[in-house]
């Protein structure tokens, strides 16, 4: 039986980190868990950004990890959450900014058939 992803990508948020990637190499995202930026993905060289033990492994899109709060994703955990790319300046320290667009989050819950097939998460 096939897992469910917990996190996946557009074809227009894919393009942009392929575009990140070549310029700043490998990447990784952490979702914020609010302050000034809301609740946006944040894009990062991977190793700028520190991973703690509070933080779990959600999954992969486009080559790169990505990462939540263990205190954040108890909520979001019955959530299937799509990184998404709108244009406009997001207010953060993520590395699509100066683009002129911003990653955003799509989210759906999961069907009781899907929680059952989850990918597992993985600690930070």
């Amino acid at each position: 039986m096939e897992t469910v992803k917990r996190v996946l990508v557009t074809p227009e948020a894919k393009k942009v980190i392929d575009q990140l990637s070549k310029q700043h190499g490998k990447l990784m995202f952490h979702q914020s868990g609010g302050c000034c930026d809301g609740s946006s993905p944040m894009c990062f060289k991977e190793g700028t950004f520190r991973i703690g033990s509070s933080d779990v492994r959600l999954g992969e899109i486009a080559g790169c990890p990505f990462y939540m709060s263990r205190s954040q994703f108890e909520y979001w955990k019955h959530t299937q959450l799509t990184v998404d790319v709108v244009k406009g300046r997001g207010a953060s320290f993520s590395l699509e900014i100066p683009l002129g667009v911003r990653f955003v989050i799509r989210s759906r819950l999961f069907t009781e058939e899907e929680f059952a097939r989850l990918e597992p998460i993985q600690n930070g």
